[in-house]
Formats: C-alpha cells, sequence, structure tokens
C-alpha cells in the first residue's frame, strides 16, 4: 500500500474491545470485500471492506477474521484466514501477504490458510452457541449487490442451523464512531493532504479552465501525497452547477463571474477527509457572493461551537437551522411571512439549505455512527452548511472535518485550509 505502516496496537485495541461486547460461547466472522467485475477480464480497484481493515488492518482480498474470545485453545481466540501465496499467484499479481507479514500489520498471531477453513470451524462451533455475522445496517445504505460477506453469512448460517444468531453491527455502530488517537492523526494526514490540493488548485483557477482539469489537479497532488486516491467522487461544480449537491460530471468551462464548489477530500490508509470551499473563478467574488458566502461561513462557525458531547445530531441540525433562518433573513431570502407559515417538517430555511449539517466521518466519508444516540467526545464530524439560489445562479458551501472534545472546543482538523475571504482571494491572485 502507499500509506505507512500503521502501528497494529491501534487493531489489537479495537479486537479487544468488539470482543469484549460479545456474548459468551460466541464467535464472530469478518470478510473482505470481493474484487467486483467491470466486463470481460476487467475488475475495478479493490477496496477492503472497512470492518474488516478496523479489526485487522488487512487490505488483501480473500480474507476473513474469526474471533472467539473464550475459547478453550488461546491460540484459536482471534484467527486470520488468508489466501495462501504460490510462485504463480506472485507472478502474475505481485506477492501476497505471508503470515509472519500478516502477524505484523495485524497482531493477529494465528494465521491459517483459506483451504483449512472448514476444518478447523469444525472444532470452534463445538464451543460455541452464538454466532456473529456481520451486515451493514448504515442508515444511508442501498445494497442491491451480493457481496462476500452476505455470501458467507448464507453459507455459515446453512452449515450450522441451530445457532443462535446476532449481528455485529450493532457494536461496530457505536465502536467505529469513537476514534482512537491513532484515527484521529489518520484522518488529520489526509485533511492535510487536502490542504495541499486546495492551494495548488487556487493557483491554477482562472476564467477557461475546465472542472476536469481541476480534478487533475487535486488528483496529482493527492498522489504524490502517498493518498490513493479521492475519498469519495470530487465534487468540481462551477457556475449554475453549484447549486446541485452531488454535481460529479465535472465538465462545465470555468466563466468569469461565476464561483466554482469544490466538494472534495483525500483518502489516507483507507481514512477519509471531506472538504467543501467556494472560490471565484475570477480571484474576487462580486457584492452578492461576498454577503452569502459571509452568512454560510458565520453560520459553520457558530454550527461547530456547538457540536459538544451529548447533543443530538437532529437537535444540532435544528439548532443550525435557526441561525441559517436569521441568515437568510438578513439575505433577503426569506420574510417574517415565511418564518410565520413554516412548520417543523418544512422549516423556511430548507427552500435555501436543503440537506443536513452534519455526518460522522473515519473509515468511511458517511462513517458509522448511530445518529438517535447523544454524540461522544472523540467523534469526528463534517460541518457543512450551505446556501443555494438557483435564480441567482450560484450556491456556496462551505465544509470543514471537527473532533468533538469537551467543554465547547471541537478541534478542527481543517483549521489550516484557507476559508477566509481575503486569503482567499490573496493566494488566487498572488504569482
Amino acid at each position: 500500500m502507499k500509506y505507512s505502516a500503521i502501528d497494529r496496537s491501534l487493531f489489537i485495541k479495537n479486537r479487544a474491545k468488539f470482543m469484549n461486547k460479545m456474548n459468551a460461547k460466541s464467535i464472530a466472522f469478518f470478510n473482505s470485500n470481493d474484487l467486483y467485475p467491470v466486463s470481460a477480464d476487467t475488475t475495478l480497484p479493490f477496496e477492503q471492506h472497512r470492518d474488516l481493515f478496523y479489526l485487522s488492518g488487512i487490505n488483501q482480498e480473500e480474507s476473513i477474521l474469526v474471533l472467539c474470545p473464550n475459547c478453550k485453545n488461546s491460540k484459536h481466540r482471534e484467527i486470520l484466514f488468508l489466501t495462501k501465496p504460490n510462485e504463480t499467484l506472485t507472478h502474475w499479481e505481485g506477492e501476497k501477504l505471508s503470515k509472519e507479514n500478516a502477524f505484523m500489520n495485524s497482531g493477529v498471531k494465528t494465521v491459517y490458510w483459506l483451504e483449512d477453513l472448514e476444518k478447523i470451524l469444525e472444532n470452534l462451533m463445538l464451543e460455541c452457541d452464538v454466532l456473529y455475522i456481520n451486515t451493514n445496517e448504515h442508515y444511508r445504505a442501498k445494497v442491491e449487490t451480493e457481496t462476500r460477506e452476505a455470501r458467507f453469512n448464507k453459507w455459515i448460517q446453512k452449515k450450522y442451523p441451530i445457532k443462535n444468531i446476532q449481528r455485529s453491527n450493532p457494536i461496530l455502530q457505536n465502536l467505529r464512531s469513537i476514534k482512537e488517537s491513532i484515527e484521529l492523526e489518520l484522518i488529520q494526514k489526509a485533511c492535510d493532504i487536502t490542504e495541499k490540493g486546495f492551494r495548488r488548485v487556487l493557483k491554477f483557477i482562472k476564467p477557461g479552465v475546465w472542472e476536469y482539469e481541476i480534478e487533475a489537479e487535486f488528483s496529482h497532488e493527492f498522489l504524490i501525497n502517498r493518498s490513493r486516491k479521492f475519498a469519495y467522487s470530487p465534487i468540481i461544480a462551477s457556475g449554475k452547477n453549484s447549486n446541485i449537491l452531488h454535481y460529479v460530471e465535472n465538465n462545465n468551462q470555468c466563466r468569469d463571474g461565476d464561483v466554482i464548489l469544490l466538494d472534495v477530500g483525500a483518502e489516507y490508509a483507507n481514512y477519509s477527509s471531506d472538504m467543501t470551499r467556494t472560490v471565484p473563478v475570477s480571484g474576487k467574488f462580486t457584492k452578492r457572493q461576498k454577503e452569502v458566502y459571509s452568512s454560510v461561513l458565520h453560520v459553520k462557525n457558530e454550527a461547530t461551537k456547538l457540536l459538544n458531547p451529548g447533543i443530538l445530531w437532529k437537535d444540532h441540525h435544528n439548532e443550525v437551522g435557526n441561525i441559517m433562518t436569521s441568515e437568510l433573513l438578513k439575505l433577503g431570502l426569506i420574510d417574517k411571512s415565511d418564518i410565520q407559515n413554516q412548520s417543523d417538517s418544512n422549516p423556511a430555511f430548507k427552500k435555501y439549505f436543503t440537506h443536513g449539517t452534519s455526518h460522522h466521518l473515519g473509515l468511511d466519508t458517511h462513517d458509522y455512527g448511530n445518529i438517535h444516540e447523544p454524540i461522544e467526545k472523540n467523534m469526528v464530524f463534517t460541518v457543512e452548511p450551505g446556501i443555494y439560489i438557483p435564480k441567482e445562479g450560484f450556491g456556496i458551501r462551505l465544509e470543514d472535518d471537527v473532533i468533538v472534545q469537551e467543554n465547547n472546543f471541537p478541534v478542527n482538523l481543517m483549521k489550516n485550509i484557507p476559508i477566509e475571504i481575503d486569503e482567499i482571494e490573496s493566494l488566487m491572485n498572488s504569482n
């Protein structure tokens, strides 16, 4: 992998936390993702299943982690099953993990080849009454493909039908949402790479450039800083495109007088960053663009202060909505009658601020976390208000990534990324 080795103590600790939540006499399984075909003999670039990576640090396909904390044989309480390397495989695909290297990455001492899986399981299952299966239960998940994990779950339940089935995901939703210090350092690294990309494009943007050229500048900077890729499909949205929340075509020419909304983040070691900045194509905002920008920036700053332990995700968004309402009044986008006629399900601000304020961030850009439970210290959230005005031909969104801390002092992981109007204009017009 391109990233530097991660201290395996992270994965050892993550497994211990998960096993501490398991029932007595239980066993849990975690599978890697598939290599997904495009057509013919081509596949998409491999992306590891984030749950397996969280618990093991293993970034290789055809891998299985087994956790059996009460096993009488202590060497079988944590097991990795991997593809057995051979000369032909190495010649065509490169080196696969050896047992020694798998231990160095994960801290799992017992490593078997996949061909031994069924034989080992037969003995383990004699000691287990409870079987944990892993499923995707993220509140935004839309899974239409039968994953390797799903096929394994069918197989194991059919093979051992009398076991009590439990779900791993509720445990992981809680554990993955609260970050360890090593994870926070990795997310910070991803944010720092994003900063380098943004500073690069500020020098590049000018009237006449194409959105995809800006995307290419980001990509270049990410790759030379050991990021494999964008953390998500980049949004490079100039002019009227800045009003489209998930615009990913990135195929228009940038025009003098327009703004360009950049929703871009680098990944590092599978951890995501998520930044949005909106800048003037010409290097200078118009008076109206400045007014709207200043309002969005004010809302973002106030929303960050409100992101504290104990608050509910929904309540945070509603409080931010009240601040946004005041700004929309100042901008003349809504009036008092709009507020008088609003309802809980359709507040006045929603006409111009149409999405949520924040989401969890981590191994996934929209990371695990129970949004119905109070926010806790060391969770990482985006803060991303926006105002979208199709009639005026532009929208503005600003977004930072922050660590929730005590005493009203969230840590902004993107504090070094330019965001003030004067600094943006100065950097865009410097030689």
